[in-house]
């Protein structure tokens, strides 16, 4: 297959006209200029941007489905949706929900295999919860919170068929630290739903945390005296997830982001629950009623209930409504994230020998055609 006529976003993070070309599952080639080699198939991109397929690292469900319901047919429903929407690699989360339940879900993981070649790669899951704090628990059940637990994680991660890539903990919660300590060689432990200020949050990067679970929400707010979370990522160099749904976080402040943190730290991502690709209506979330009405989804009491988008969304938003350059938008929904899960060397940019995931968007950023392991789906 060979993709001619298209605007390729370079390694450098610039678009540069060229042609693409692929040989089974992986680019064989990127030319950035047109050529005359023989491919079996041409498609010509008519001035596209070709970009690489994104990598959300974090969301929960889509098209009714999640992954805490344990079910067979529940990451197929997802997979199929995401590729559809140009995001061909993921790494859903999980929520706060009973050990009982947490050990169906990994089980079910663990027994996942792909069986059609429409369904995006997945990459591993991301733990969220129940390692938090009570008093910041956002969307997550309070009465599924439990302390961190070194062997519990162990054991889930054994019986999810060793795909739990990041975890997500409260620094400030007992045994926290020596948590961080004992695993930060097996998984990336991400700080997530917590009260921690700056000093915690320092000694828990120091300690090998490296992430942030989505900044800015279930944490204290970024005070100029009390500079948390936030200003402890910034210090150490940590990966911080931006939902950019235009719900979660106001524009000004992404934009501030993206200054304060550089594309080569912001991984943007989703954080959708089952009602994204669905209309208005009555959902759930971990085991909670949620109501969903245009953008916003909410529990009972007015939280914020994760979002109803997908990554493609929210990095066309970013881009037309919140001013971001599209280079930068795409590095941090690509790159960025693959890079903070450690699987950049298989996806995340145009680069020969990586899986030839690519998607042509035409200049208003719609999705014109989706290539999925060198396959067109799209």
């Amino acid at each position: 297959m060979k993709i001619t006529n298209v605007n390729i976003y370079h390694e450098n993070h610039v678009f540069q006209p060229g042609c693409i070309e692929i040989q089974g599952e992986k680019i064989s080639a990127v030319h950035f200029s047109d050529t005359n080699t023989l491919n079996e198939e041409i498609i010509d991109g008519q001035g596209c941007y070709a970009i690489p397929g994104l990598v959300d690292i974090h969301f929960h469900g889509c098209m009714g489905a999640d992954l805490c319901d344990a079910k067979p047919d529940s990451l197929p429903i997802m997979a199929e949706y995401e590729a559809s929407q140009g995001v061909t690699t993921i790494c859903p989360a999980t929520m706060t929900m009973s050990e009982a339940e947490l050990h169906k879900i990994m089980q079910n993981i663990g027994s996942y295999q792909p069986t059609s070649h429409k369904a995006a790669h997945l990459a591993g899951i991301n733990m969220e919860g129940p390692f938090i704090s009570k008093k910041n628990k956002g969307a997550q059940k309070e009465s599924n919170v439990i302390p961190c637990s070194v062997s519990l994680f162990r054991q889930l991660n054994r019986e999810a068929g060793g795909k739990i890539k990041l975890v997500d903990i409260a620094p400030e919660e007992p045994g926290a630290m020596e948590f961080i300590e004992a695993v930060k060689d097996e998984v990336i432990v991400s700080l997530a739903h917590t009260v921690a200020g700056y000093d915690i949050a320092m000694e828990a990067f120091q300690r090998g945390a490296n992430h942030v679970t989505h900044l800015y929400n279930a944490m204290n707010p970024f005070h100029h005296r009390r500079p948390g979370v936030q200003g402890a990522a910034f210090d150490s160099g940590a990966f911080v997830e931006l939902i950019c749904d235009g719900v979660h976080i106001h524009p000004a402040m992404v934009r501030a982001m993206f200054q304060l943190y550089g594309t080569d730290h912001i991984c943007l991502i989703s954080d959708s629950m089952r009602a994204a690709g669905l209309e208005d209506g009555d959902y759930t979330l971990g085991g909670q009623a949620v109501k969903v009405e245009g953008p916003r989804a909410t529990l009972a009491d007015g939280t914020i209930a994760g979002s109803v988008t997908n990554l493609m969304k929210c990095l066309k938003n970013v881009v037309q409504n919140m001013h971001i350059p599209l280079e930068q938008a795409v590095e941090s929904a690509t790159e960025t994230p693959a890079k903070s899960i450690g699987i950049f060397q298989h996806c995340g940019s145009i680069s020969v020998g990586k899986t030839a995931d690519i998607v042509l968007l035409d200049k208003e950023l719609n999705v014109q055609k989706i290539i999925l392991a060198g396959k067109t789906i799209l």
